[in-house]
């Protein structure tokens, strides 16, 4: 999965839940780094220009990013296993977690 198609349907699922009021940055390694700005309405996500700061840091595969999208890891599973790293806000994580489930 590109980072490009994991950002459109990561859209389009903010688009179905109320605002999170957080920033919350993906850091995918390698791959690179996208941020969910959910202090806008619509929230902005998106591939940010340089290091930006966030309350809440999750850090993982491309891989396992779209498994957790399409419902096939279970965010808590991937936290206990090692597979997601969070740094900062475990609520904020916990919230992010609830949306991208629906």
């Amino acid at each position: 999965m590109s980072l490009d198609s994991l950002t459109e349907q990561m859209k389009s699922q903010a688009a179905m839940n109320p605002p999170l009021g957080y920033r919350v940055k993906f850091d995918l390694g390698d791959d690179g780094v996208l941020l969910w700005d959910g202090t806008v309405t619509p929230p902005e996500i998106g591939t940010p220009d340089g290091d930006p700061e966030a309350d809440t840091v999750l850090r993982l595969t491309v891989e396992d990013l779209g498994k957790l999208l399409s419902g096939t890891l279970d965010p808590t599973l991937a936290y206990m296993s090692g597979k997601l790293k969070i740094q900062g806000s475990t609520g904020v994580a916990m919230k992010l977690a609830a949306m991208l489930g629906d």
